[in-house]
């Protein structure tokens, strides 16, 4: 008998993506403990490193160098990533509060958020500046500053960490040949931390570069193009960030764990005063060994948060972690040099900056190199053509599982027309006609297999995929009931996870007009999501079958789905692309179908690919079609996996259905299957341009994209 899978019967939740928690994530997939479910909890898809953060300042590094990538991380470590912030930790009901979505539990839970630079008391700060901490938002404002032609900056916090931004940004700003003068600014003596041969070095290099240093200055308030000092100075400023200090986040001092200073106070063994919460790196303080606030640690303490994660859950016997009394500190000069000191010994020049360029490199190694982890062998013996019909990938979730369209349609054949008739057939269409007393519905059920580990994720897409056919039938939603399929889980895991699909399924649907009125739920070898909707038309259905000549195409969401969850599966697709892509994916089309209303005939794009329903309409409407391929929108990061030869499951069935496209390149991706893809409408030509317009003002991404011709019915592309 084939072994099933092996059930959950734990919840682990690693709040925020941390180095230590990366480092974790990354062990995890290598040795992952049975039974225990992880789940990641970050705002980004990734997560950047703050020790090429400088370097990435002064253009030395692009930004994909400075991340790490938290999605593709996740997934080799099997683990769901939550893209939200965790506002507040419950201890008495063991859940993790993130805004937008349902509570979710745990058993253990671990805290690597790190630490602000914010300033909210300063007035004009959160207006007008950005603290230099977090570092993806600091990041990404540093270059929309520089795109926007530079100009004079200013750090505020003169300590070892302000000192390296100021000069990270000063060089910068001349290597670009940008004017702006970089200001440092401190209430107190300025570079306290460092040696007193390590702080002549760091201040000699600051003048060098032009740094004006104000020291013993207090501030009044920011503005958008200066700084006001109490002594009435103005320090000019366009771009403005906060290094003083490190300060923990508001939310965990509402959590009730012991702190210090607002920091999470922390055993040798990390744990807090609660413990089943963990926490690690500058959001946790060392209550027996302090320490300053430093990357280093957090580093180390990544094998012993894990050891102590498994061995919580096993009844093992727990580490004790002990940080080191000095390390190597490396500050960077600006251009390709820095400064290091250690044991009392100062060094500096371009060998400090190699060493250091050398450790970040290989730390971030670490993250990119990631293991392949082997898949398991066929049996010795099986039947032949077992393994071509294997494949060489895995296969895919949502829309890339689905069966063929000519196998579909060669089962239903048989069975089609209808003995009632209460009931219009209307083949190859995305739902079903009934009469009921004098009003007209339409039926339909679809349902997903799960490409995400996030059953909130999942529920929204599957909700929004089955609601597609109700809105391309110009139909508003009614009723719906659900139909689910739940891997192997321990009580408490099925109670967590049908509270979350529960709540998100109601949100949603309601959200639609429809009323969630029962379902189904049964256990199987992984999670499957379904709903069966009706919905009501107070006119007629708007059908495949009512295209026209001249009319224009529109499609209100970008091509790309398939190959870019192929590509996360394999580890291949860059977190921003994924985050972008699930965006996509739960943007519901409501409002689209409103404003596409008079479309003489519509579809939304799902599994066969805009090739396949596109031909499904034209063989319905009797019409051909001149596609304009360069116009249809894609997904970032789908052209260049298509073109590294990343294909869905599906992609081979679909590419059949309509030989005479080319291929490759934007071709390719006329036949990737779509999970919650757009609407794809047949309107009238004169007032198309108007109703792109209209979509593109709610957010949709929508384009124009061809035009219906006479016969015969064939697809011609134009643009290739």
């Amino acid at each position: 008998m084939q072994s099933a899978p092996l059930p959950k019967t734990h919840d682990v939740v690693l709040v925020g993506g941390g180095h230590c928690h990366a480092l974790v994530l990354r062990r995890w997939g290598m040795r992952p403990l049975p039974g225990a479910r992880l789940t990641l909890i970050d705002p980004g898809a990734t997560a950047a490193y703050s020790g090429m953060l400088p370097g990435h300042v002064a253009g030395h590094y692009d930004r994909d160098t400075l991340d790490i990538d938290l999605i593709r991380l996740a997934r080799f470590a099997a683990a769901r990533i939550v893209l939200g912030a965790a506002h507040h930790i419950d201890l008495a009901r063991r859940e993790v509060l993130v805004a937008g979505r349902p509570p979710i539990g745990f058993d253990l839970c671990s805290v690597d958020v790190g630490i602000t630079s914010d300033m909210p008391d300063l007035p004009g700060f959160a207006q007008h500046a950005v603290p230099a901490k977090p570092l993806g938002p600091f990041a990404a404002r540093w270059d929309r500053f520089l795109a926007q032609g530079g100009g004079d900056a200013a750090v505020i916090g003169a300590g070892v960490a302000g000192a390296e931004l100021a000069m990270a940004m000063a060089h910068r700003l001349r290597a670009t040949r940008q004017r702006g003068t970089v200001t440092l600014i401190d209430s107190a003596r300025a570079l306290s931390e460092p040696g007193a041969r390590a702080r002549r070095t760091i201040l000699s290099r600051m003048r060098q570069l032009d740094i004006a240093l104000v020291e013993q200055a207090d501030i009044s308030r920011i503005t958008p193009e200066h700084i006001e000092l109490d002594d009435g100075r103005r320090i000019p400023s366009r771009f403005t960030t906060g290094a003083a200090g490190a300060r923990a986040y508001r939310w965990i001092a509402d959590t009730g764990l012991d702190l210090h200073q607002g920091f999470i106070s922390v055993r040798p063994t990390l744990q807090s005063s609660d413990p089943a919460i963990f926490a690690v790196g500058d959001c946790a303080h060392m209550r027996d060994t302090p320490r300053p606030k430093a990357g280093v640690y957090a580093v180390r303490q990544a094998p012993v948060l894990y050891d102590n994660l498994v061995a919580s859950l096993t009844g093992g016997r727990l580490r004790t972690y002990r940080p080191q009394k000095n390390y190597l500190k490396l500050i960077s000069l600006g251009r390709k040099q820095a400064v290091g000191e250690r044991f009392g010994l100062t060094f500096s020049g371009a060998l400090m900056w190699r060493w250091k360029d050398h450790i970040d490199r290989k730390f971030m190694d670490r993250f990119r190199n990631l293991p392949r982890m082997p898949a398991p062998d066929l049996p010795a013996l099986h039947t032949t053509g077992l393994r071509e019909v294997l494949g060489d990938k895995p296969l895919c979730g949502g829309c890339g599982a689905k069966v063929g369209r000519e196998a579909l349609r060669g089962a239903l054949a048989p069975h089609a027309g209808t003995l009632r008739d209460d009931i219009t057939p209307l083949p190859g269409d995305d739902a079903a006609l009934l009469h009921v007393g004098g009003a007209r519905l339409v039926l339909t059920s679809d349902h997903l297999r799960a490409f995400s580990n996030d059953p909130v994720v999942m529920t929204r897409i599957a909700a929004i995929h089955a609601l597609g056919d109700i809105w391309a039938m110009g139909a508003a939603p009614q009723a719906a009931t659900t139909s689910l399929i739940l891997p192997r889980l321990s009580p408490d895991l099925q109670r967590r996870t049908l509270a979350e699909i529960t709540a998100t399924a109601n949100e949603t649907l309601r959200a639609a007009g429809a009323e969630i009125v029962g379902g189904h739920t049964t256990i199987g070898d992984e999670m499957t999501i379904g709903f069966t909707i009706t919905g009501l038309c107070d006119r007629d259905p708007i059908t495949l079958a009512g295209a026209r000549a001249g009319d224009a195409l529109i499609l209100t969401k970008p091509l790309g789905i398939g190959v870019l969850m192929a590509a996360e599966m394999a580890g291949r697709a860059k977190g921003r692309w994924i985050a972008a892509a699930l965006d996509h994916m739960t943007r519901p089309q409501g409002d689209a179908a409103r404003v596409l209303a008079d479309a003489h005939a519509m579809t939304d794009v799902t599994g066969f690919g805009l090739a396949g329903h596109l031909l499904g309409m034209c063989e319905a409407s009797g019409l051909g079609v001149r596609l304009g391929i360069d116009a249809i929108p894609m997904l970032d990061g789908a052209p260049e996996l298509a073109d590294c030869g990343i294909r869905s499951t599906l992609f081979p069935q679909n590419r059949a259905l309509v030989p005479d496209l080319p291929e490759g390149g934007r071709a390719d991706l006329l036949f990737d299957p779509q999970t919650a893809g757009g609407l794809l409408a047949a309107v009238a030509p004169d007032g198309a341009d108007a109703l792109v317009a209209a979509l593109r003002d709610q957010g949709h991404d929508a384009a124009r994209i061809g035009v219906l011709t006479g016969g015969p019915v064939r697809i011609t592309p134009e643009g290739v």
